[in-house]
């Protein structure tokens, strides 16, 4: 497989400045298994890192930092509906979470929940990550309407879903 010079140069590095000694053909290797994201994606986890790991680096500290549009665990967490009037847009690895840590939510075991909601989903985003799935983003409306404008136009917004399917879920605006 040929190689991207601009990665291999930036694996090298990240590896020196990590404390990480590998062989130039283990080098090789470890920029091949990044070599199915976008390089933009691999050179921002790289830098990212760089700043962050402290001590040997391996291919899930990389991949965990993938900016591939999936929100952070915390972050996830704090986007779940907490009852069926709230209208959310969340990935296919958040609904999944989500089922898992929802009967606890019913018990009124936030802390249990959460912990089960970021097991789950930390180990559900390095899966889709390592399977090269991309991020797919889906509304869940719930029963208020007027929370859902505000929660559908942020997600236009910040391009999660697009303009179209938005102006479909709220034909009464132009």
């Amino acid at each position: 497989m040929v190689h991207d010079e601009e990665v291999l140069q930036a694996v090298a590095v990240t590896f020196e400045l990590t404390g990480t000694q590998l062989s130039e053909a283990a080098t090789r290797v470890f920029a091949d298994d990044l070599s199915k994201y976008p390089k933009g994606q691999i050179l921002g986890a790289l830098t990212k890192c760089r700043k962050e790991v402290r001590g040997r680096l391996t291919l899930q500290d990389v991949i965990g930092r993938l900016a591939d549009g999936r929100p952070g665990p915390e972050e996830a967490w704090s986007m779940i509906p907490r009852d069926e009037a709230q209208t959310v847009v969340w990935t296919e690895e958040m609904t999944q979470a989500w089922a898992i840590a929802e009967p606890l939510l019913t018990e009124n075991d936030q802390v249990a929940a959460r912990m089960a909601f970021l097991e789950a989903y930390r180990s559900m985003v390095m899966q889709a990550r390592d399977s090269g799935v991309a991020v797919k983003w889906t509304p869940s409306l719930g029963h208020d309407p007027h929370s859902r404008e505000a929660v559908l136009l942020e997600a236009a917004e910040k391009g999660r879903l697009s303009a179209h399917h938005v102006a479909r879920l709220l034909p009464y605006r132009d």
